[in-house]
């Protein structure tokens, strides 16, 4: 299993060099952000996780696939990406203009009025990470995407702040968009809650290193992210599955502790801690309460 790209693996991948990276970090701890032309992009990335986010202005067309879905882009547009979600990109016309930006968690956070952008609504579960821009949106974008540019290559000693600024700008514009935008109520509202569970559920998995750890592991946890009441979620995903959602959460767990017996050269031990057990003894009672075998011998069994 591989981890999610690193940036340093994005700019060995696109060829850039790397001893430039210093430039252009804010300083230890302090988290990493660039700004480059589409035309680093290759017409056709892996699906895989990166372990940065990227805001993307496109002009051009093509296929985005994320999660479990897709998207043609057929007209600019501005794209939101984030860690916790696999993706790629297919190109499909030869011009593939605009910019895209790539940023860590640490450099917005660097900020003390931004929350994490895991609790922006941009980047939660059954966001919308595609917006279709007009004539004016696309003139403002790609305003602010120049100034981004301008500004890095400056020798301002707050450079970084008034680039966080505008990145805070973008964000805003398309949180502005989404809150104007006008959506057909869904038929059942418990099935779309349920829906954005099970996405987001599905979104903690394939677990990429032992050194990696889930992140969600409740049903409140899962709420916060979701945006409503606990109640109110395991109510839903009850009605809609019959299940609920302490089962639901325990099920992919033990699914992702098989694939991890079965595929993965993992010891025990971090194998229970990547699954967000505190001490090794809790998953093997977990594991054989479920399968009614202890994970050593399920391994054995597999050899």
């Amino acid at each position: 299993m591989e981890k999610p790209e690193t940036v340093e693996a994005f700019y060995k991948r696109i060829n850039h060099n790397t001893s430039r990276l210093s430039l252009h970090n804010v300083g230890l701890g302090l988290g990493h952000f660039n700004i480059f032309p589409r035309s680093f992009c290759s017409p056709h990335t892996s699906y895989s996780r990166r372990d940065y986010y990227k805001v993307s202005y496109i002009i051009g067309t093509g296929k985005l696939y994320y999660a479990n879905q897709w998207i043609y882009i057929d007209r600019p547009a501005l794209m939101f990406s984030n860690p916790l979600v696999p993706y790629s990109w297919e190109a499909e016309s030869a011009e593939q203009g605009g910019w895209f930006c790539l940023f860590t968690e640490e450099f917005i956070r660097h900020d003390e009025r931004m929350i994490s952008l895991q609790d922006a609504p941009l980047f939660k579960a059954g966001a919308r990470p595609v917006y279709f821009l007009n004539e004016q949106q696309q003139e403002e974008i790609g305003n602010i995407f120049r100034k981004m540019q301008q500004e890095l290559q400056s020798d301002y000693v707050h450079k970084f702040s008034v680039l966080r600024n505008y990145l805070h700008l973008v964000i805003h514009e398309a949180m502005k968009w989404s809150a104007t935008d006008r959506f057909e109520k869904p038929v059942n509202a418990s099935a779309r809650i349920t829906h954005l569970f099970l996405e987001l559920l599905e979104r903690q998995f394939p677990i990429d290193a032992p050194d990696l750890t889930l992140q969600l592991h409740t049903p409140q946890q899962y709420a916060h992210q979701l945006s409503v009441h606990v109640n109110h979620l395991n109510r839903s995903v009850k009605e809609t599955t019959g299940k609920t959602t302490s089962a639901l959460i325990s099920d992919r767990v033990l699914k992702e502790a098989v694939a991890l017996l079965r595929h993965s050269d993992w010891n025990i031990s971090e194998i229970a801690y990547s699954l967000g057990f505190e001490y090794p003894a809790h998953f093997t009672n977990f594991y054989k309460k479920k399968t009614g075998q202890s994970p050593a011998a399920q391994r054995k069994a597999i050899v």
